[in-house]
């Protein structure tokens, strides 16, 4: 079985809680442990606030958030210039206000992967593997 949310979204500061608690409300039902919820919010809340911020001139995103075989995959699709990632991120200064998502997506993640779409905009693909709560329902439901 897999479980799969898929929203289009302004590209509003106020769709970035909505989507994370959509979500959460998701892995919580299936019992997921709250650290890795917690990763995956902080995760899905970057990748997120990053196409708010910076994919213009688009109007709206698309988030693809989905379980699969014990694995979260999320995905963000922004509709705007496309952008390429540095192949490694410099670290952010302890007292910076912005220039740290993609390196706290890159710690959580066990893997992310960014395609530039160009004109089209781009897509960032988040993974994390999930660990379940003794007793949760998650794992009568998701194939092994």
């Amino acid at each position: 079985m897999e479980a799969t949310i898929a929203l289009r979204l302004p590209r509003d500061a106020a769709s970035v809680p909505l989507i994370r608690q959509m979500f959460d409300g998701t892995l919580r039902s299936l019992g997921v442990e709250p650290q890795i919820r917690d990763d995956i919010e902080l995760m899905l809340t970057e990748a997120c606030s990053n196409v708010v911020r910076h994919a213009g001139p688009s109007d709206e995103y698309v988030v693809s958030a989905g379980v699969y075989d014990k694995l979260c995959v999320i995905r963000v699709i922004d509709m705007g210039g496309g952008f390429d990632p540095p192949p490694s991120i410099d670290e952010a200064a302890p007292n910076a206000e912005s220039g740290r998502g993609i390196q706290i997506m890159r710690a959580l993640a066990d893997d992310i992967r960014f395609t530039n779409r160009h004109e089209d905009g781009s897509v960032v693909c988040l993974e994390k593997r999930l660990r379940f709560a003794p007793g949760a329902a998650g794992p009568h439901f998701i194939a092994n």
